[in-house]
Order: C-alpha cells, then sequence, then structure tokens
C-alpha cells in the first residue's frame, strides 16, 4: 500500500497553509497565513478564493459540520468553525468516540477531560517535547499524538503507549486518523507517512512541502490533503491496498481498477470499476467491492461477470463475509446481503450505532450476527442472519466487564453456534450464542490473549497470549469435560512474533501472523484435527477412530491431542463407544469406568442424565429425570454429589423417599464425625427410624420398574433427545 501524491507547479496561498477540510469526497477548503480561504474542486481541478480574512487572523484549524448525519449521504456541508492563533498553549483538540470526553495537548502532556461535573481527568506525559498535534478515533478508540522531540505515538484511551515510533529528522507537524481507524497519516517537513492503526507505516514520500502543519482524510477514507508550509495544498490518494485468499492476490493498482493475480497459473486479469474503490473483502470464493455508488460482486470462478447493485445509503465503511452471504457496513445500517445481491436482513437494535462499527466488534457466520453495543460495552447483541430478528429469547448477552473484540465460529449447527470473546482484562471466554431463558454459562479459556481467529472451514480457534501461541483444536471441550481442555491444545513459543502482533487470516491449516513491523509470518498446523471435525460432524465415528490410531501410528507427539479431541467430540454427540476407546488411549481410566457404569443403567433417560452430568451439566440432568418421572433418580444424582438440600427438596415434594434422604445424609455425617444442625433435616427426621433394608427394598424395585418401563416402550424411549 502507499500513497500517490499531487502538487500543483505553483502554491494558490503566499504564505504556509495551515489548516484544511473537506466538505464532500471531491471537495475541500484551505486557510492559510495569507488570510485566504481557498476552495478546491478535485473533479474540475478549479481553485477559487472563498473570502479574505482580516489582517490579524491567522486562521489555525478548521472543521465543517455535519461532517455526516449518521453516515448517511448528504449532498455537501453549510458551515464550518475556525479557529484562529491567540496566544493559548492549548496546540491540538479531538472529541472522544462517544462525544462526552476532549483530548487536548499542554506542553508535553496530553489531557482527557470528561465533560460530567466533577469527573475524574485523565493526565500523562507523552513526548519528551512540546506536543504539537493529537487525534482520537471513534472506531477504534485510539489516541495519536506527534512532538516536537521528532516521535509520533499511537495510545489507548486509558493513556497506555501501543506504539513509538523512532526519532525523525524534524518535528512531527500532524497526524490525523482515516474515519475506519484502519489507517493514520503522519506529516513532516517534507515527509508524508502512512502508516497502520499498530503504527508500522506502509509507505513514506518526501513531497517538496515544507512542514505540513494539518492532514484531513477524505470521507471516504480514499484520500487525504495536507496544509504545507510552502503555500500548497498536496494531495494523496491511497493505492496499491492487497488483498489474498488462497491462490489469488488481489490489487488496487489506479482508484478504479484492480489486477487480480492467480499465482497457480501465473493468469492476470483487470477489474475496471466506474468510480473510486472505497472497500473490498476477499473470502470464501468471492470478492465484495464497495465504490462511492455501488456494490460489485465476483466469483473468483468468474471474474468477468460481476453482479452491480446500488448502494442506497452512505458511504460503506466495513464488509464483513461469511460462506454464504456478507454484511456492509455503513452509517445508515447493517444490510446482509447474498452473493446473488439480495437483501436477506437488516438487523438493527435501540442506540445503534454502526458509523464506529469494525471487524472486531462485528462478526458473522452463515446463520448468526453479532454485534458489540458501543454504547454499553459488557453487551453484544446477537441476530439470527436470515431475519434479522433476535436470536433465542431475544436478551442479548452480557459479561461482568467490557468487551474488546468478538468472533463467531463458522461451522456446524446454529444450535450448537459459539462466540468468543477478549474483554478488557484480555480473558478469552467462550458461550453458545442460542438460549431460551437458561443462564448464560460463559466459559474462560484463555488469559492475556491479545488477538484470536477462527478457522474458516472447521471451529478450530487460535490466538496469541502472552507469549504463547495457542490453538484451541476443540474449544467446546469446556462445555463436555473442562479437565480435558489443556490435552485438546497446541502451543509453541509467541516470541518471535514481537509485541502485539495480529492475526490476520486463519484459512485451512495455515494462520498468517503480521508482526509489530508489518511483516507477515505464516505458520502450517497438523491438518489432522480438521479432517477428525470432518468426520464427526458426518457421524463417521470408525473413520475418525481409524484416523486417531494412524496418527498414533506415525509417532508424532500429537497423538494424546488428537485422541482428547475425539473423546471431547464423542461424549458432545453422546456416542459412549467412541468416548470409552478415546479415554483409553489417554489414560483417562477413571473416565473409562464411568462411562462402563452409564452402559448398565436401565433406560436411555437415565443414561442420556449421566452423560450429561459428566459434562458437569448438573441442572439438565435433573430437569431431565424428573420430566421422564425418574423420581428417585433424580434424588439420587443430588445425594451423590451432596447436594443435599436439593435432595430433600424434591423427596418432600414429591412425598417420596424422604427416609432415604435422610439416612444417606446420616452417613454422611457419621463418617466424618460431625452431628446434624441442618434446622429442616432435623425437622423431618424427628420420630424417624432410619431402616436401611428397606430402603435397599425401595431403591431395588424403583430400579426394577425403571427397567420394566424401558422395555415396555423401546420406541418412546428411543425418541427421547437431550437439549444442550
Amino acid at each position: 500500500m502507499r500513497l500517490k501524491t499531487s502538487l500543483l507547479k505553483e502554491p494558490k496561498h503566499k504564505e504556509l497553509v495551515s489548516c484544511v477540510g473537506w466538505t464532500t469526497a471531491d471537495e475541500l477548503y484551505s486557510c492559510s497565513d495569507d488570510h485566504q480561504i481557498m476552495k478546491w474542486n478535485l473533479l474540475t481541478s478549479e481553485t477559487t478564493r472563498v473570502v479574505k480574512l482580516p489582517d490579524d487572523i491567522y486562521p489555525i484549524d478548521l472543521h465543517w459540520f455535519p461532517r455526516s448525519i449518521g453516515g448517511k449521504k448528504q449532498s455537501h456541508a453549510e458551515s464550518f468553525v475556525l479557529t484562529s492563533s491567540d496566544g493559548t498553549p492549548v496546540y491540538s483538540v479531538a472529541w472522544g468516540p462517544d462525544s462526552e470526553k476532549v483530548l487536548y495537548t499542554s506542553g508535553k502532556q496530553l489531557i482527557i477531560k470528561p465533560l460530567q461535573p466533577n469527573a475524574k481527568v485523565l493526565q500523562w506525559k507523552a513526548h519528551d517535547g512540546l506536543i504539537l498535534k493529537t487525534d482520537w478515533n471513534s472506531v477504534n478508540d485510539l489516541i495519536l499524538s506527534a512532538g516536537e522531540d521528532c516521535k509520533y505515538k499511537v495510545w489507548d484511551s486509558y493513556g497506555r503507549v501501543l506504539y513509538s515510533s523512532q526519532p525523525h529528522e524534524y518535528p512531527i507537524t500532524s497526524v490525523a486518523w482515516a474515519g475506519d481507524g484502519e489507517l493514520f497519516a503522519v506529516g513532516s517537513f517534507h515527509t508524508l507517512r502512512l502508516c497502520d492503526k499498530t503504527g508500522w507505516s506502509y509507505a513514506l514520500e518526501k513531497p517538496n512541502t515544507g512542514s505540513i502543519f494539518n492532514i484531513a482524510w477524505s470521507i471516504d477514507g480514499t484520500q487525504l490533503a495536507g496544509a504545507c508550509g510552502n503555500g500548497h495544498v498536496i494531495f494523496a490518494h491511497v493505492v496499491e491496498q492487497r488483498w489474498e485468499w488462497k491462490n489469488f492476490e488481489i490489487t488496487l493498482i489506479k482508484r478504479r481498477t484492480m489486477e487480480v493475480h492467480n499465482v497457480i497459473n501465473d493468469a492476470v486479469d483487470l477489474l475496471e470499476f466506474r468510480d473510486r474503490v472505497i472497500k473490498a473483502s476477499l473470502n470464501y470464493g468471492h470478492l465484495v467491492v464497495s465504490t462511492s455508488l455501488q456494490c460489485y460482486v465476483f466469483s473468483t470462478k468468474n471474474w468477468n461477470t460481476p453482479l452491480i447493485f446500488d448502494l442506497k445509503e452512505g458511504t460503506v465503511s466495513l464488509i464483513l463475509q461469511a460462506e454464504r452471504h456478507f454484511l456492509l457496513v455503513d452509517g445508515g445500517g447493517l444490510y446482509l446481503y447474498s452473493y446473488e445481491g439480495r437483501l436477506i436482513s437488516s438487523p438493527k437494535f435501540p442506540g445503534m450505532r454502526t458509523d464506529i462499527l469494525n471487524a472486531q466488534t462485528v462478526s458473522l457466520s452463515n446463520d448468526t450476527l453479532a454485534v458489540k453495543d458501543e454504547a454499553d460495552e459488557k453487551v453484544i447483541y446477537i441476530f439470527e442472519a436470515l431475519s434479522g430478528k433476535p436470536l433465542g429469547d431475544g436478551k442479548p448477552l452480557t459479561h461482568k466487564t467490557e468487551i474488546v473484540e468478538i468472533a463467531l465460529d463458522q461451522k456446524g449447527l446454529t444450535s450448537e453456534r459459539k462466540i468468543a470473546f477478549i474483554d478488557k482484562n484480555r480473558d478469552l471466554y467462550i458461550t453458545s450464542v442460542k438460549r431460551f431463558g437458561k443462564e448464560q454459562k460463559i466459559v474462560k479459556i484463555g488469559t492475556m490473549v491479545q488477538t484470536l481467529a477462527w478457522n474458516d472451514t472447521s471451529n478450530i480457534l487460535c490466538g496469541i497470549q502472552d507469549t504463547r501461541f495457542t490453538v484451541w483444536y476443540y474449544p467446546n471441550t469446556v462445555y463436555v469435560d473442562k479437565d480435558l481442555l489443556p490435552k485438546t491444545l497446541y502451543e509453541r513459543d509467541a516470541s518471535e512474533f514481537s509485541k502485539n502482533p495480529q492475526i490476520v487470516h486463519f484459512v485451512g491449516n495455515q494462520i498468517t501472523i503480521r508482526r509489530a513491523d508489518g511483516s507477515l509470518i505464516h505458520l502450517n498446523i497438523s491438518p489432522y484435527p480438521a479432517i477428525l471435525h470432518e468426520y464427526v460432524s458426518s457421524s463417521k465415528w470408525e473413520d475418525a477412530v481409524r484416523l486417531c490410531r494412524f496418527v498414533k501410528a506415525t509417532a508424532t507427539d500429537e497423538d494424546q491431542t488428537i485422541w482428547a479431541c475425539l473423546a471431547a467430540m464423542a461424549v458432545a454427540n453422546k456416542d459412549m463407544a467412541t468416548a470409552e476407546i478415546a479415554y483409553a488411549s489417554i489414560g483417562e481410566i477413571d473416565k473409562v469406568q464411568y462411562i462402563n457404569s452409564i452402559k448398565d443403567l436401565p433406560s436411555k433417560e437415565s443414561r442420556m442424565a449421566h452423560i450429561l452430568l459428566f459434562s458437569g451439566n448438573t441442572q439438565e440432568a435433573e430437569t431431565l429425570l424428573l420430566q421422564a418421572g425418574l423420581i428417585y433418580q433424580a434424588i439420587q444424582v443430588n445425594i451423590n454429589l451432596y447436594n443435599w438440600d436439593r435432595a430433600l427438596e424434591l423427596a418432600v415434594k414429591h412425598k417420596t423417599h424422604v427416609d432415604t434422604v435422610l439416612a444417606y445424609r446420616q452417613k454422611f455425617l457419621e463418617d466424618f464425625g460431625k452431628k446434624e444442625t441442618n434446622k429442616r433435616f432435623l425437622q423431618y427426621a424427628e420420630g424417624l427410624e432410619v431402616d436401611w433394608n428397606k430402603i435397599k427394598a425401595k431403591i431395588e424395585m424403583e430400579i426394577a420398574k425403571e427397567r420394566e418401563r424401558a422395555a415396555a416402550s423401546p420406541a418412546v424411549r428411543a425418541s427421547v433427545t437431550v437439549q444442550q
């Protein structure tokens, strides 16, 4: 990626240009120390003087209002505010993303001041010299600063430095975020630099401009203008952006032209567009391109006949793809389209602000759309993709702390769809998206996680946590057998990726990671877990066992990992015969014995309940038994788990086996040499004689009755299923 710059032969201003501001994507105003305000039309290349300011006014900054109305199209901005020098030491001011805080400079300090009275002010030393410019992006919530110490820096909104440049030759006089927060520009003496949001540099231009005192990005983020010390206004547009997927490389070679390169056969195709390209995404066999007015959908099988439809709203700020459809985001809303160009749905939620969404706060799968609420960052709204309606019981997912990144898994059934997210403490959690009134089971599976990605064809998750690169081959293990999770991981040292690496892609068996300096590293992981996922999703259990045995026979060090994955997958799918083989292969003898005991249970309901117990789903196991009328078995489950109060509650409610609960409780206390202190147990034990022979006879009768019931109606029993 680079900047293609242009300058007029002669400057239009006689003195240094102090500030610039866009009204539309093709019209700009500039202010100078020569007291002139000039208008620049990029379509006609005309420059006209708008007004001459009084001689005692020296412009410093210029802002047009409204810049956009909810991100929707507007014909023209009609009014602007202009600031001029009056001796104030505040060199730069920026609004916070929620417009409830102001960021400003004071000497070497950066200060964030909330507008609420008595709210705490955040202040920190940011540079060793005077800070000349700052900017705060509403999409990524990151702050830029530029100083006379010849450095530019990237900060989070808590004042923690994320990137600090090497010292330049001259002071950094300007910095500015592109609207979507993916890029920023840096200006200095005869210097214009294009940078990634993490700080590393894409391109460096050395135009003859003097110092660049102010940079303004166009609303669509495709070009910028710079206010130059020698009276020029410099224009630059972003070209040579690249997209990669499998064997295709696509490059934006001109503003309206893309080049497609197939690296397998070296074939090259040129794609021409009517208007300038604003956003593009390449994934799942399709290239989706948005221009200022239209959307183009190409199949990687045929580059000659794109599907084209008109865009109704404003500039597209984000494109996300899933296997079956894609999402366009603009300031007006969320729009889900099929690859045939049909509008599928347009989900909405209260207070929705789509102009500040990005790829970390929106996630799409074949059946689900997840959006982090920017007003309350602990909340994720989850929608059914096809209808656009809230999923499950309609309630959003709520976490205990603020969430910073979300990601949906891509394969499998809707009922098993999972979402992974990283919170403010950099802890990684996973939970099911489909819930009906049940308490959310949000489980932590990682700590100090900086970046994550799901695989495109299997529900395998990868992430970088602290100094380790980790692959969760079967994250669902936490819901099946949490103790088994460490055995289903692949881990390696991540120190070679340097500080703050980002996972770019996880396609097939290859993971692409971008280091802090912008360089890419490609990692390959074992193909076997993905093959195992495929076998299990098709219920090919014999093939799955055969694969694990093959991996073991090849004497790789991953045979324990793949057996552990199969054990968890088998329990999740209630194939206990396969689970027994897999657990035996990793030496989990106690679990093999428990699985064998499940096989001997008299009814399908009891077996299902004990599989749920095996996975730690106590409440679901009890509910299943009660619904099947197996009251004693539900009571016994609670006795075995020492849930004494619940066991007694069920016995009293159903007027059965109260003496059984009291007998087991009495034996439990005697074994530990303790006396009963629970008032409810004392109340029901009054005058009751514990007769173990009588209790054992009752228990045997219950088991016989259950066995008879199971034998009497096998067809009915076999139809019973369990909701996880």
